[in-house]
């Protein structure tokens, strides 16, 4: 249950009437023409017609008429710093793109990251993101607190936020894939990881500010890391997260290296739990979903980043009918340029019926569920966040479709799922104003544009001198 919110007779209210609701709780109960009531930074109530007479302190009220409402689209995997390579290496596998783009990224620094972070996430959160995440494993020696600029670019955004402090430690001479300089020593890497849980972790229910162990994936660690990464993560209370099963080839990586298929490598470290979740997971056979499934471990689904590497496409549907957790992921926006949740919620539904479900697949309400209720349960937040109940935090967006775009199309969660990106007309995070009028209330999007241009600028001629 959630922790009490504060006292209803003073909290001030915002109420959201004569809209269409897709509350996606448990039952998938829609209001064809509702309210939502927010106090403070909680829902306190969610229903057909009108909302209750007799309310005090409502400090807006808003008509809700075209729209549809929702809970926040949450975003279980990204790579923020990538912001500022986008449109590279744009024929190559991920094995190839890696290769090609490590040695640029290995010198990124503090500034740099600060603005990639701020793009990523003011992208994000105009596209209806209430809920970010960054895998962030790129720390170059002497590059500044690139943990702290990405979680002080999510504060100003104002968004609720997961830094999945990231770390490599197995380089190029070690078998690995990145260049030694862009690699921590083990003994570093777990203990700045150890030090931003520290100082950055809220394990609060209403936290806006959380951190996960994530060493990068089999071709970029040791094995040790990952054993030693999973006792810190149990250790300190807090969750893991790591690449695993993305292409062919890591699979072949895996059984060259370890003997065995990344799925059973992962669990002989400690890396299969329902406190862990892993990006992509496009090449899993029936064992691996079952392992899956039985302890619990979540998936962040990319499908535009998978499809953009030619990855291949992951048994969504039946790791859903397995039941594994399931959330989106718009990855790092070197292999998905858009940096935008809400085409996944498209490209999740399209991509996965162009394999062996067809039409059968993913349903529009399936989409929706992938990118709200299911990633809050990959991100462990799933009492907080995820659907719209009583009691849950005020993370909800509202979609105009009343334009010529969409306004033909009678089922909207239909129209925000198979039409075109939906203009966010209000998003609320922890009941604060984020987006009004598709544009963000809190950053500059004007000044976030110069200066990731500017960044991306400096890091191409510092990476061209070599």
């Amino acid at each position: 249950m959630a922790p009490s919110a504060a006292r209803t007779d003073t909290v001030e209210r915002i109420v959201i009437e004569n809209c269409a609701i897709a509350t996606v709780d448990a039952d998938d109960t829609e209001y064809a023409s509702g309210h939502v009531v927010v106090a403070g930074n909680r829902i306190e109530s969610v229903g057909a017609g009108k909302a209750p007479e007799g309310l005090t302190n409502v400090v807006r009220r808003i008509d809700g008429t075209g729209h549809l409402v929702t809970p926040g689209l949450v975003n279980t995997h990204h790579h923020f710093y990538q912001w500022i390579t986008r449109g590279l290496a744009t024929d190559h596998n991920l094995f190839d793109w890696l290769v090609a783009l490590y040695p640029t990224w290995a010198r990124i620094d503090e500034p740099m990251v600060r603005a990639a972070a701020q793009g990523s996430l003011a992208m994000m959160a105009r596209g209806g993101v209430t809920t970010a995440m960054d895998h962030h494993y790129v720390h170059p020696r002497g590059s500044g607190d690139l943990s702290g600029a990405i979680i002080g670019a999510a504060r100003e955004t104002g968004v609720r936020f997961t830094l999945a402090r990231g770390s490599m430690d197995r380089g190029k001479s070690d078998g690995g894939l990145p260049p030694d300089f862009a690699v921590e020593s083990l003994e570093g890497a777990l203990a700045g990881t150890a030090e931003t849980i520290d100082k950055h972790h809220d394990a609060s229910f209403d936290a806006m500010t959380q951190i996960a162990v994530a060493p990068c994936s089999p071709f970029s660690v040791t094995t040790e890391l990952l054993r030693q990464g999973a006792e810190l993560a149990r250790r300190k209370g807090v969750r893991l997260h790591t690449h695993g099963s993305e292409t062919v080839e890591e699979e072949e990586f895996c059984k060259e290296l370890f003997g065995m298929g990344p799925t059973d490598y992962f669990e002989s470290t400690g890396w299969l739990g329902s406190d862990v979740w892993m990006a992509h997971c496009v090449h899993m056979n029936d064992s691996d979903i079952a392992a899956f499934a039985r302890t619990g471990t979540g998936v962040a689904h990319c499908p535009s980043s998978n499809a953009r590497l030619a990855a291949g496409i992951a048994r969504v549907p039946d790791m859903l009918r397995a039941g594994v957790p399931v959330g989106l992921g718009v990855d790092g926006t070197a292999s998905n340029e858009s940096g935008e949740l809400h085409t996944e919620l498209r490209n999740a539904l399209l991509i996965n019926r162009l394999g062996a479900h067809r039409e059968a697949a993913l349903n529009a309400r399936q989409a929706l569920r992938l990118g709200t209720y299911g990633g809050a349960q990959v991100l462990g937040r799933a009492d907080a966040i995820g659907s719209l109940e009583p009691g849950k935090l005020a993370d909800l967006v509202m979609w105009k479709l009343d334009t010529f775009a969409h306004s033909s199309i009678a089922d909207p969660v239909v129209a925000l799922v198979f039409g075109a990106a939906a203009p966010v007309t209000l998003s609320l995070v922890d009941g604060r104003t984020v987006v009004e009028g598709n544009h963000l209330t809190t950053v500059d999007e004007d000044a976030i544009a110069r200066s990731t241009r500017d960044e991306a600028q400096r890091l191409a001629r510092i990476a061209a001198q070599g």
